[in-house]
């Protein structure tokens, strides 16, 4: 599955200039910002499809830790070699303990889960409805005011996943199935309640620096947990199952986290948020592409409505 590590846990700069402005002064950074994020966007989209291949070779708590100890380990080294390796502040705890065990050990293990049960594009759909939940939870509890075009983009999202879950499109009497799709309801619902934590509270160190150590508060438990349900390490160790490993820990965890970091210094928050709706169209088109999965026109018209819904909740309002 894609890495929920977004520009949502990141670090954004203070403030931007207009778009076109700060492009036009900085038009290189932008490129870079552009490419780097554009390569993390293809790569998690990649990365669903590839999630759904490696279960054939490991059980899914097992693989979730595996693919943060390699995540966590490519960033633990390249920190040391580079001499920015530093412990957390007091002050980080609560946002390494957030990401680490919601954003990162839940909706990882939830996802995986749940994709031993329906495709790797539908789950890639459901699982980015994050910005469904965060909007309505801002306002219950925090008392954030939205306008009509975010209230508008909430509904339409929720219409498109009330399309994918009609039993006209989803057998209700298959529990498994039913479940898996609840589970990764579930997962976009833990990594919303990261985002409102994030939203309100901020760590004395930055992202890039804070993410070995949240990596490492998955992997622990990660382990524990695998080993108590089940059993021995269960990785089959084939070329295919190391292929695998090595692609969704080291690059889609290790490297596009790093991509994305350095693309939030580049580009406006609202590019980044936009942008990162290419990240479930990605899974699906290779999902369909590679695995062979059905794109029916249920799964198809969902889609259009969550993503159009999410788009509308991410993109401020035009000030006047």
């Amino acid at each position: 599955m894609a890495s929920p590590l977004s520009p949502c846990s990141l670090t954004p700069p203070a403030a931007f200039p207009g778009r076109l402005g700060w492009l036009r002064r900085r038009p290189f950074a932008g490129l870079q910002g552009a490419a780097l994020l554009g390569l993390a966007i293809l790569i998690w989209g990649a990365n669903w499809p590839v999630m759904k291949a490696g279960l054939e070779h490991i059980t899914p708590i097992w693989f979730a830790a595996t693919r943060f100890a390699l995540g966590g380990l490519c960033l633990f080294a390249l920190q040391l070699a580079t001499g920015s390796l530093r412990l957390p502040r007091r002050g980080d705890l609560p946002l390494v303990a957030s990401v680490g065990l919601l954003q990162m050990l839940a909706f990882t293990v939830l996802g995986t889960l749940a994709m031993t049960e329906i495709p790797a594009g539908r789950s890639a759909v459901l699982a980015y409805t994050t910005p469904l939940w965060v909007t309505p939870a801002a306002i219950l509890l925090f008392g954030e005011r939205f306008g009509l075009r975010q209230a508008g983009g909430t509904l339409l999202g929720l219409a498109g996943v009330a399309l994918l879950l009609n039993p006209l499109a989803l057998d209700w009497r298959d529990v498994a199935v039913l479940k898996a799709n609840l589970m990764l309801l579930a997962a976009s619902l833990c990594w919303a309640v990261c985002i409102l934590h994030l939203r309100r509270r901020r760590g004395a160190s930055s992202a890039y620096h804070l993410a070995p150590w949240q990596m490492l508060v998955a992997t622990l438990p990660l382990l524990v947990l695998a080993r108590v349900v089940e059993g021995p390490y269960s990785g089959d160790g084939s070329p295919a199952f190391w292929q695998v490993a090595l692609f969704v820990g080291p690059v889609a965890t290790a490297f596009c986290f790093c991509a994305v970091n350095a693309a939030s210094m580049r580009l406006p928050a609202t590019a980044m948020a936009s942008a990162m709706l290419g990240v479930p169209v990605v899974g699906l088109a290779l999902s369909v592409l590679l695995l062979g999965e059905a794109l029916t026109s249920a799964l198809l018209a969902g889609v259009c409505a969550i993503l159009g819904g999410i788009a509308l909740v991410s993109l401020p309002a035009r000030r006047g």
